[in-house]
């Protein structure tokens, strides 16, 4: 360890606030002027808490939790899960049991604890117990090892990290916008193609041109093991089969769905039910495989390209004209009439096949794009690990 550093437990450094709710629900109790947070509030801060917190709670809700009221220029991290979000506030606050405050003692930085905290989030997730949901208790925060140098030293520490993390922020958001961007432009081009119909286009129903089916309503037993796939709304993405988190079902329950609904290479898959609904792509996958309900499964006719129906499906013409037939109030879905129902036009075969050839490319590209600014931003969550890392290990230089 670097000369004049030493090891404290964060207990040792800070005074650790529990949060707590008013066992009593009385709504008078949230109409006050204590500022009060909740971990959901702090998923959606960056790092300092506004006055502009969703809740306030009374004095009297206040005696009738287990939270006590911590100054400003304090610490709240989440507890329970998501363990590890962070942030520091800017007025005096109250937080619920999913929070702690962390108050620290004279001549330690509060935004040095900051840093720290955010470095080790892997470490507070595996210090969390808990069989329906991990917490990390109070016991648990207080026993972790924090180096601490002189605090000029820490403030150095924290002003160079200051203007790293700002720069590193701001080409993240840099990278996050040409990301969007490159989104946008293949999006709007594609909204362009079926928006500008040619001469000739042809009106159809999907019932007349298309046979469509679904998966099984009643879903088998599935898991990690068994003899053939099970696709679910959660594997279909725009353009592609995402197996990475595949299920599987028995040959009996395959066999038994597979009667029903057979899906082969070429068929069009579509999301049709949920939150996800109007998300298509070809089937690319050369076996067998089960079907969900959620799942429509579309066999194109001679008269349409299945590459030209899923742009279409795709488009947010497309969209908004399918998902327009939505109905349901729990879950929202499309039945198989409805989607037989819908109406759009088409080209002919040869002018499918050019659009189909032209939106290939753009999108090719626009995924060439994506990786490069994935790949960028990967690399700048990896630069802030480095960073942080060399900060609590003593080796942090100006020009870092």
């Amino acid at each position: 360890m670097k000369q004049g550093w030493e090891i404290k437990k964060l207990g040792e450094v800070s005074e650790i606030i529990n949060g707590g709710t008013p066992k009593t629900k009385v709504s008078a109790y949230w109409d006050g002027d204590i500022y009060w947070i909740t971990p959901a509030d702090l998923g959606k801060l960056t790092k300092i808490i506004v006055n502009d917190t969703p809740r306030k709670i009374t004095d009297l809700g206040l005696e009738k939790s287990s939270a006590k009221l911590f100054p400003e220029n304090s610490i709240i991290l989440s507890t329970r899960a998501p363990i590890g979000h962070l942030a520091i506030n800017s007025v005096p606050m109250s937080t619920n049991q999913g929070c702690r405050g962390i108050v620290p003692i004279k001549n330690v930085d509060t935004w040095f604890i900051y840093y720290f905290l955010k470095k080790n989030v892997e470490l507070l997730n595996t210090l969390g117990t808990g069989a329906t949901f991990k917490e990390l208790s109070t016991k648990a925060l207080a026993g972790i090892e924090i180096p601490i140098p002189p605090l000029y030293e820490q403030q150095r520490i924290v002003s160079i990290l200051d203007k790293v993390f700002t720069a590193i922020d701001k080409t993240k958001a840099n990278a996050e916008q040409n990301l969007k961007n490159a989104r946008d432009v293949f999006d709007s081009y594609l909204q362009g193609v079926f928006e500008k119909k040619g001469d000739g286009w042809e009106h159809i129903r999907m019932g007349d041109i298309c046979q469509i089916y679904d998966g099984t309503h009643f879903s088998p037993k599935n898991g990690r093991d068994g003899d053939y796939m099970y696709i679910t709304a959660k594997n279909i993405k725009p353009y592609y089969i995402d197996v990475s988190n595949i299920s599987y079902v028995t040959e009996d329950d395959h066999n038994d769905i597979y009667s029903r609904c057979s899906p082969k290479k070429g068929d069009v898959l579509y999301i049709k039910d949920g939150a996800t609904a109007g998300i298509a792509t070809v089937n690319t996958i050369e076996e067998e495989f089960s079907m969900l309900s959620s799942v429509a499964l579309i066999k194109c006719s001679n008269i349409i390209l299945n590459t030209f129906l899923v742009h279409y499906m795709n488009s947010s013409v497309g969209k908004k004209n399918f998902l327009g037939y939505l109905d349901g109030a729990a879950i929202t879905r499309l039945t198989l009439i409805k989607i037989k129902n819908v109406c759009f036009s088409i080209p002919t075969l040869e002018e499918q096949q050019s659009i189909v050839n032209k939106l290939d490319a753009l999108r090719a590209e626009t995924q060439k794009l994506e990786a490069i600014y994935k790949k960028k931003l990967d690399c700048l969550e990896e630069l802030k690990k480095s960073v942080l890392q060399k900060a609590f290990a003593g080796e942090l230089i100006e020009d870092v």
